[in-house]
């Protein structure tokens, strides 16, 4: 095609791509049966985008297994992860005997699921997942699951299209109405696979790579008003302006793709279409290009679900969410509403051209009493002007009246030459608000004074206002805090963990000496991968000789992408006095284990070849080893995706979601955070020779896999930072985390470590928000320390949780599980899941270390209550005053029976009678009263609810009467030996309690089993026959009488009462027990 306009050929560039999206339908399981004899014959109907595929009915099977793979066309990459792929199961009808409902009629209903853009993932990385089939309405009688392999590739444009399916792409629907088959079920299987035509479709329907466009010519400009088009800015700046109409048809505009997206392939323009029927599986697309002429030529597209399409309905909140039925977008906020807008004075300097020959020039831009240095420029094309590419952000909370931007000559002796400058009234300088483009860079004359011929050339600059919403905000040198790498706002992601599970079989062909006499073989298998080490325990010798042995015996490991780690093996023969004896060893890379998302899928297991035995100490690295065979070793080994890999304590947890993406439910919202600042923070340093306090604070905000962390605001006790951050919440029933630290890696020196000081902590339960409510509070930032609680200030945030979910959908959030069905599948033991839990978050502090800049390990420990399982005796009384807190109802509700029964207040004694023999003669109302009282208590205390989300409480923690002993057994791991001993006896103190207690408890138990054990045989003899009596008395005297005797026995007048225990108290008491037989 022939270039359109004035510009030339478009520098040759990648080849255009196409992404494809392949659904392969791999098979179905428990079906409901439908055909009237127990069977179904099932096909998968699958819709994505607009396009429709089926594969073929295999008949009379509840367990169908079709294996077909389906190809769609993706037309918009970009918004992949907001379509929605559906896959729908029904009953083919042609295929039902006859006298089974015959071969018309709809085809009945098996099952469906919808899966999200987000869940996809890229080829080489799928893997079989099954998926619960889903109802379609309320009264559906749905079951079982159709396991998919879905993954997405590209390939070049202009390659040879996909064949066709093999089956004719229609709705399910329109073959209700067709005829029964001809063949028989035993026909062969391609005629089996042929569908019948229908009325309402009769022609194939042929997939079609790009949706029908319309037409439309729009009425012309008024020929004066010739407005410029908007420009175009890219990633990397302003983009060149659309070509124009070529005399083949419209050049259309290259689409705006991120930096790593390749632009699809230009189509010619077909001929104007007539308007589309209602069967058409596309809806129109609608796209503008602009033309040499006034008039312009408008081309509309409209894909389904398209981010940009224009809604005329209200917005209550910003951004687009979905609920469990709709497209499941990411939502990326771009206003910062939740925040105070700070004004910053943006310049950036781009390069100079035309000075004079200098060495290491620098930029100087000043504002008032601000002043900023640019870094040394660089001749980077060699022509001798030096380049930056530097963005200055001064604040503009009190506007000056200008702005002087020079160059310097840093190579000069001192004093500095002067090059030359640029002087700005601030007054006409543009103010850029969001979502604007970037402000396009001019040349300006630099000038000067001095002699003539000293000042030359021009610099390229933009100077503009903004907020710190400016996407040249985070990278750019502000005022607020130096230029470091330690100081800049950053996101993080942790890295991707998965469990490894080693599952030891058996071994054979090994080389074990005989044990000492009297001693058993003791020949064990210890596996390490990087800090991590796990052992198998003795194995049981299952061949002559000692050369077989046999574990069964699974090892955890935490392994994380991108799987360059190597497991290794080793064989150790531990029966040896003296220290074990390697027997063999193999390495293993994890990149070769295979992956496993479903706990029902079976993994192969592998033979491995032991090397380097010989009774080697275990001193001695492997590789030193003479390589030989040493014999084999049966290891079944997986990387598991159906398991949430815990890195965070789990009643603080963040994110439920499995390791594998194809895994994932749609997101239930969109959770906003805006840290605006702090206020009386407590110096953390000394500056000026310890004349002046000083603290030089940061936030980091951790939800899911997402980091965040806020810019350094140094040498402030009140710094503000007005930062938003979005995450999506997958279930509600979560934990944000904000913390704030001091830093000091600032001033930490070439080699040199220095550790942040954490300045508080605040956590935030989402499920305690309201929806699309915003709050705003200030939380006390506490810190334990060794002299006690200390108030280090208070951290300003705004939160908001969006969220479209109606009470059906959160109906079904809040009665699923909260982590994923391995976790109840396969249960991992609670010591060993600590264990994994502790690998997890040296893991993902190493990674995060590797960042620049880097968050320290005692930031992520701290953010991940890695010390959570360590003993505390504050920790210990402040879960039993949780307990009591707890148990205080069933106190309460003692208390008051015990003060009707007494009769303190008449009127209540009396209305509890009156309740009482209500409910004993209709004893159908006792579970509708129960209900209606609970339901009038919750909306009583509707009333005291809270009113926004709580922060940390000192007095729930038992922080604010903590003993000095106490604290120092916290905070102090390993005491000396007079301080341990002290703690001993305390502790002995302590369990001493919990000992008597618990002796209480076991001889109460022992007397209820003394009453028919006959130990005591006057007071079973008693017993006995008292039941005997009760039971003559209860099957003579009609229920309810019993019932009432009994209670208005129990509530009788105290003037009825005896002030000595019951008897039935004393003759319990007076049971045996066993405690008279302890030594």
């Amino acid at each position: 095609m022939a270039a359109g306009g004035g510009g030339g050929p478009p520098p040759p560039g990648p080849p255009p791509m196409q992404r494809r999206l392949a659904v392969e339908v791999v098979d179905a399981r428990d079906l409901v049966p439908k055909d009237g004899l127990g069977t179904s014959s099932a096909f998968a109907v699958v819709d994505f985008d607009g396009q429709r595929r089926r594969t073929r009915t295999v008949p009379r099977d509840l367990n169908p297994q079709w294996h077909e793979r389906l190809e769609f066309a993706v037309h918009d990459p970009a918004g992949m992860h907001a379509e929605a792929l559906d896959v729908s199961l029904y009953h083919d009808r042609r295929f039902n005997p006859s006298g089974g409902g015959g071969g018309s009629g709809k085809n009945h209903f098996l099952g469906r699921v919808r899966i999200y853009g987000s869940q996809f993932s890229r080829r080489g990385e799928e893997g079989i997942v099954y998926f619960p089939l889903e109802k379609r309405s309320l009264l559906s009688w749905i079951r079982g699951e159709v396991g998919l392999k879905i993954y997405y590739y590209d390939e070049p444009a202009d390659g040879p299209p996909p064949p066709p399916p093999p089956e004719e792409d229609r709705p399910p629907e329109q073959a209700d109405n067709a005829p029964p088959p001809e063949v028989p079920p035993e026909a062969p299987k391609e005629l089996q696979e042929m569908p019948a035509p229908t009325e309402a479709a009769v022609e194939v329907q042929q997939p079609a790579a790009h949706p029908p466009i319309i037409t439309v010519e729009e009425a012309p400009m008024h020929p004066p008003m010739m407005m410029m088009p908007p420009p175009m800015h890219g990633p990397h700046g302003p983009m060149m302006p659309p070509p124009m109409r070529g005399p083949h048809g419209p050049m259309m505009p290259p689409p705006m793709h991120g930096p790593m997206t390749p632009p699809p392939q230009p189509e010619p323009e077909p001929e104007p279409a007539p308007e589309p029927e209602a069967g058409d599986p596309y809806p129109p697309e609608v796209r503008k290009t602009r033309m040499a002429s006034s008039t312009e030529r408008v081309r509309v597209a409209r894909h389904p679900m398209a981010p940009d399409c224009y809604d005329p309905s209200p917005r209550v909140i910003s951004g687009r969410f979905a609920s469990a039925g709709e497209s499941a977008e990411p939502v990326h906020s771009s206003s910062y509403d939740l925040v105070e807008p700070m004004r910053y004075l943006f310049v950036r300097v781009v390069r100079v051209r035309g000075i004079r020959a200098c060495e290491g020039p620098y930029v100087k831009v000043q504002a008032g009493p601000y002043s900023l240095r640019s870094r040394p420029g660089r001749d980077v094309a060699g022509t001798g002007n030096p380049e930056w590419n530097q963005v200055f952000a001064i604040s503009h909370a009190r506007p000056e009246p200008t702005l002087e931007i020079s160059v310097w000559d840093g190579g000069a002796p001192s004093p500095e030459a002067f090059l030359g400058g640029v002087c700005f009234d601030l007054s006409d300088v543009p103010v850029r608000e969001q979502p604007d483009g970037p402000l396009a860079p001019q040349w300006y004359r630099l000038e000067g004074g001095g002699e003539p011929g000293m000042v030359t050339g021009d610099i390229m600059v933009a100077v503009w206002i903004g907020t710190q919403a400016d996407d040249a905000f985070p990278e750019a040198w502000s005022t607020d805090a130096p230029y470091a790498a330690y100081t800049r706002s950053k996101v993080y992601q942790s890295p991707k963990l998965w469990y490894l599970r080693a599952t030891v079989i058996e071994a054979q062909d090994l080389r074990v000496p005989a044990p000492p006499p009297g001693l058993p073989f003791d020949v064990r298998v210890k596996m390490q991968l990087g800090f991590q080490s796990a052992r198998t325990r003795r194995a049981a010798a299952s061949g002559a000789g000692g050369s077989a042995f046999a574990w069964s015996e699974d090892l955890m490991f935490v392994a994380s992408e991108p799987l360059d780690d190597t497991l290794v093996v080793l064989v150790e023969d531990r029966s040896m006095i003296k220290e074990p004896a390697l027997l063999g060893h193999a390495t293993i890379p994890v990149a070769s284990v295979e992956q496993r998302l479903d706990e029902r899928q079976m993994v192969a297991s592998r033979w491995y070849n032991l090397e380097g035995g010989g009774g080697g100490g275990m001193g001695m690295p492997p590789g030193n080893s003479e390589a030989f065979y040493s014999g084999r070793l049966h290891l079944r080994l997986c990387l598991e995706g159906g398991y949430h890999v815990l890195d965070e304590a789990a009643h603080v947890c963040s994110d439920y979601r499995p390791t594998a993406k194809q895994l994932w439910k749609a997101p239930v919202g969109v959770l906003e955070l805006g840290i605006i600042g702090a206020c009386g923070l407590l110096p953390m340093k000394t500056k000026g020779g310890g004349a002046k306090g000083s603290t030089d604070a940061y936030c980091v905000a951790k939800y899911g896999k997402k980091w965040v962390r806020t810019r350094t605001v140094t040498d402030s006790l009140s710094p503000r930072w007005n930062e938003q951050y979005t995450w999506q919440v997958y279930d509600p029933c979560t934990v944000l985390t904000v913390a704030v630290f001091d830093n000091w890696r600032m001033f930490a020196g070439a080699g040199e470590e220095r550790q942040d000081y954490r300045v508080g902590k605040v956590r935030v339960r989402v499920s305690t928000l309201e929806s699309n409510r915003a709050y705003t509070a200030s939380y006390p930032l506490l810190v334990l320390l060794r002299s006690g609680l200390r108030k280090m200030g208070e951290l300003q945030l705004a939160v908001r949780f969006s969220s479209p979910a109606q009470l059906p959908d959160t109906w079904v959030t809040y009665t699923s599980p909260l982590l994923p069905r391995a976790h109840y599948l396969r249960p991992i033991g609670v010591a060993q899941q600590e264990a994994l839990r502790g690998a997890a978050v040296r893991t993902v502090a190493a990674w995060l270390a590797r960042s620049e800049p880097p968050l320290g390990p005692e930031v992520v420990r701290y953010m991940l209550d890695a010390d959570a399982h360590a003993w505390s005796v504050r920790r210990a009384k402040a879960n039993w005053f949780r307990i009591m807190g707890v148990l205080a109802w069933a106190v309460g509700l003692a208390r008051w029976l015990d003060g009707v029964k007494r009769w303190r207040n008449p009127s209540t004694t009396v209305l509890v009678h009156a309740l009482y023999l209500v409910l004993v003669w209709y004893p159908e109302l006792v579970v509708p009263t129960a209900s209606l009282y609970v339901f009038m208590i919750g909306v009583w205390y509707y009333r005291f609810r809270p009113r926004g989300p709580a922060g940390m409480d000192a007095r729930l923690s038992q922080a604010d009467t903590v003993d000095g002993d106490e604290l120092e057994e916290e905070f102090d791991p390993v005491p000396p030996p007079d301080v341990l001993r002290l703690r001993y006896e305390r502790l002995r103190t302590l369990a001493g309690r919990v000992q008597r207690v618990m002796g209480d408890v076991a001889a109460q138990g022992e007397r209820l089993q003394a009453l028919v054990s006959w130990r005591d045989p006057r007071a079973s003899r008693i017993f006995v026959g008292v039941c005997l009596a009760v039971a003559v008395a209860l099957y003579a005297m009609p229920p309810k009488m019993v019932a009432v005797a009994g209670g208005f026995y129990y509530l009788r007048h105290p003037m009825f009462r005896d002030p000595m225990p019951p008897p039935a108290v004393n003759f319990f008491r007076r049971l045996p027990s066993l405690s008279d037989r302890l030594l």
